[in-house]
């Protein structure tokens, strides 16, 4: 059975993805690669950046290979990541950087290629073991990993490391329980999940008996110490974050004092500290998310063409009956048009005490003052959308695929729109994944998630059945003749 980190779960899946903007069911090697670097936070973009390579311009030379054929099937190349992390780490589970030694090296001629790009498959093994390897080569029995310091050393490293690994397993328990119970959200679990699993492999390579005896518990002098605050907590959601700093001082810790026991143990913890950044994220972000989007059921999508009416008496009645969100898609307009209608409808949903958030444009939505901005899967990925509109504006993801849910949970994304559930008056779309999606997202997690593409009164109860309580329309309301009433049945139907 192969123990793939979610991480290279995700890099599959987006693999996936980059054969299909090819127009291609065949994934590529470069493909996977394209995969791994997509995560702009991740431990292959953070090996690159380390080889001294700019992932922007990596990910282009890389995407415009061509010399080379369809992968091998997943099941080789999980093989070969996971005789690398056993060789190398003694542990058959294998995280992304493993999976990448695995695709560079999988043929000669990609090999050559992908190097000329910027990925140096001798220079990265180097970098990660000191030494160049093959992983397609069978794995040897794990070598001795610790070169141990002198005895005093030893203890006083090992009591450290005793305190520290206790003080993360600890953090990671509380947040398990907050993804599990508080947030009540799967994908965020089975994160901190893989985390504590990650942890637990680590902390296996040192000698337990070395552990046990170096620790001291009556003769810890910081048993006695406290801090302000220390006993104080103010919601579930402090108990989060505290515990995430907690987390991830204590695997600094672990780093750096492992480092006397072997360079591997090291890196092997400094890429379980950076999943804790990227964790951090998804809860805390997220939960300010949840907070903020607490009452928002009723998401209406405007476009002048298609209102029977002005847009500000429609945004007034719409928010009348129910509505809180509202977007401006208005793709056919210079950006001259977009930024003065944008102002327009800025103004006229702050009158109706509503949520405003600009499509697909962050620019105009931080230039005009709108809540938020809502990025679509060919748009700006949602950290450079954040570095425009800043840290305080709300940026929703469409989503069409359970993979693709994951990435935007993981990327800080406030928000999500599912769909197309249904058949749209407004928007063609070429495939639906209809109420399956909705009931998959609402199961997968609780980040806020509107439903969307063509839905209205006769259909809105569907969606509450299939799990979600939150939905975007567009037609329904906007071509309605009293779009009062049409928010009001909607709302009615979430509520």
């Amino acid at each position: 059975m192969h123990q793939a980190s979610p991480g290279v779960e995700r890099a599959v899946a987006a693999a996936a993805a980059w054969a299909a903007r090819r127009g291609s069911a065949a994934v590529r090697l470069s493909d996977y690669v394209l995969g791994l670097l997509d995560e702009d936070e991740g431990r292959p973009a953070e090996l690159l950046a380390r080889l001294g390579g700019d992932l922007p311009t990596v990910r282009a030379k890389v995407e415009s290979l061509t010399t080379h054929g369809p992968a091998p099937v997943v099941a080789t190349l999980y093989d070969a990541a996971r005789n690398w992390s056993v060789r190398f780490r003694a542990d058959p589970a294998f995280m992304t950087d493993a999976f990448l030694v695995a695709l560079l090296t999988a043929d000669p001629a990609f090999q050559q290629a992908v190097a000329t790009a910027g990925l140096d498959a001798d220079r990265l093994a180097r970098l990660m073991t000191g030494e160049v390897n093959n992983p397609f080569a069978a794995p040897d029995e794990p070598s001795a990993t610790f070169a141990l310091p002198d005895a005093a050393d030893e203890m006083d490293a090992a009591r450290v490391l005793d305190a520290n690994l206790n003080r993360a397993r600890e953090a990671l328990r509380v947040l398990d329980d907050h993804a599990r119970f508080v947030l009540n959200d799967r994908f965020l679990t089975e994160t901190v999940k893989a985390l504590r699993h990650g942890l637990a492999a680590a902390s296996g390579q040192l000698p337990p008996a070395l552990l046990l005896a170096a620790r001291d518990t009556p003769g810890d002098v910081g048993t006695s110490v406290s801090a302000a605050g220390e006993y104080e907590r103010g919601s579930s959601a402090q108990v989060a974050a505290v515990n995430l700093k907690r987390l991830q001082e204590a695997l600094r810790s672990v780093e750096e004092y492992g480092k006397l026991f072997g360079t591997e143990f090291a890196r092997v913890v400094e890429g379980l500290r950076y999943r804790s950044y990227t964790l951090e994220r998804a809860v805390v972000r997220g939960g300010e998310a949840r907070r903020k989007l607490a009452e928002a059921r009723l998401y209406v999508l405007l476009r002048g063409s298609q209102c029977v009416a002005a847009l500000d008496w429609t945004i007034e009645q719409a928010a009348a009956g129910g509505a809180t969100v509202f977007q401006l898609r208005e793709k056919e307009s210079s950006d001259a048009e977009l930024v003065a209608r944008a102002r327009d409808v800025r103004r006229w949903t702050r009158k109706a005490n509503a949520l405003f958030v600009v499509n697909d444009r962050p620019d105009i939505a931080r230039l005009v003052g709108a809540d938020g901005v809502h990025l679509g899967q060919d748009d700006l990925p949602v950290a450079d959308a954040r570095r425009i509109v800043g840290p305080d504006a709300l940026i929703g993801v469409s989503t069409h695929s359970v993979e693709q849910v994951r990435k935007a949970v993981l990327d800080g994304a406030d928000y999500l729109g599912v769909g197309p559930t249904f058949p749209s008056r407004t928007k063609a779309f070429e495939t639906f994944p209809g109420l399956a999606f909705v009931r998959d997202v609402a199961a997968e997690t609780t980040l806020p998630a509107f439903a969307l593409g063509g839905i209205g009164p006769e259909n809105v109860g569907e969606v509450v059945a299939a799990g979600l309580r939150r939905v975007a329309v567009s037609a329904a309301v906007c071509a309605a003749d009293d779009p009062e009433a049409v928010a009001r049945v909607l709302r009615a139907a979430l509520d």
